[in-house]
């Protein structure tokens, strides 16, 4: 029996604006460890094992205003997209779901699954679940698979859990 494109990992992309601890989340995940990051110029890739028997091609993609333009060029074998937010920063959600909404509009990501992961729910004063999800504007993605859920990348909190319901998202749609 060879090798098909089904048993190869589905193809994961991380997006979301710069600062959001996108990098952080898949350093954290892949390695188990907090690392210092810089700005992301281009991507990091990884592959995360859920379990002896499922992976994930993990694609984080550099969030500034100059590499989003670029996002598109990532969307090919996507399967799922994973898009991060800064719950503490909510000066900046209206930023946040102008990107999305441009991704998500692009014919390559049409039924795929997103979900939003709030991160650095370690910091005080955060936006709540519901919040993100009304200034993301969520509820306006009907026929689309989504899912939202809090995590803390750098205490490694719902991470792993996250990347499961992704996992289910991508075996649904």
């Amino acid at each position: 029996m060879g090798l098909t494109s089904s048993s190869a990992s589905p193809q994961v992309l991380v997006m979301g604006l710069d600062s959001a601890g996108k990098s952080t989340l898949l350093a954290r995940l892949l390695t188990g460890q907090v690392m210092d990051c810089s700005p992301t110029v281009g991507f990091n890739v990884g592959t995360l094992e859920l379990d002896k028997k499922t992976s994930l091609t993990v694609w984080d993609v550099g969030g500034q205003k100059s590499m989003r333009p670029n996002w598109r060029w990532y969307l090919d074998g996507c399967q799922a997209l994973v898009f991060v937010v800064d719950s503490s920063d909510s000066a900046r959600m209206p930023e946040a779901r102008k990107a999305l909404k441009k991704i998500l509009s692009e014919e390559k990501l049409r039924g795929v699954p997103l979900m939003v992961l709030a991160n650095k729910k370690d910091k005080p004063s955060t936006m709540t679940i519901r919040e993100i999800s009304t200034q993301l504007d969520l509820s306006s993605y009907e026929g689309r698979l989504w899912e939202i859920q809090a995590c803390s990348a750098l205490q490694g909190l719902g991470l792993q859990q996250a990347f499961r319901s992704v996992h289910k998202l991508i075996k649904k749609n």
